[in-house]
């Protein structure tokens, strides 16, 4: 009967010591993305190479965006500097400059003030085609004997 009394005992400690932590868990702001890939498909060279991720903030305190990080110097990430208010929505554009051609398969790498996922990495992919090259008119020649002086 001891060992019932102890055992339930220890039980009921467990249960309100893993309360106590789902409670704490939910206290702060959280960062819940709509998207965390984009996929371009076929860019033209030089032509629009800007999204944007969608987030909200999802937790019960402001939310606060550190700088990005991008994978490298072609691609380049705004935000908000403003906290974000719990419920409210906000964006991180990306853009890519697409004076590159070939594959497209960069990151952005964000980092919050988030209880959980505090760092999300967001990546874009996609091709840039190649340049289109001018055609320059021909001249059609229709000489009769050689002569290009028409008579």
């Amino acid at each position: 009967m001891k060992k019932l009394i102890y055992l339930l005992g220890i039980m009921f400690l467990m249960v309100g010591a893993a309360k106590a932590q789902d409670s704490k868990a939910a206290i702060g702001p959280e960062i819940k993305f709509d998207k965390v890939e984009h996929d371009y498909g076929n860019v033209p060279y030089n032509g629009d190479g800007t999204c944007e991720f969608r987030f909200t903030n999802t937790g019960n305190e402001p939310l606060l965006i550190q700088k990005p990080k991008s994978s490298c110097g072609c691609t380049i990430p705004s935000w908000p500097n403003e906290p974000i208010l719990p419920g409210e929505s906000d964006v991180i554009k990306v853009t890519y400059k697409t004076n590159r051609v070939g594959n497209i398969n960069k990151t952005v790498t964000v980092t919050s003030n988030a209880i959980k996922n505090s760092t999300v990495v967001l990546r874009i992919k996609g091709r840039v085609l190649e340049q289109a090259s001018e055609a320059l008119p021909e001249k059609k020649n229709d000489f009769n004997n050689g002569s290009p002086v028409n008579k």
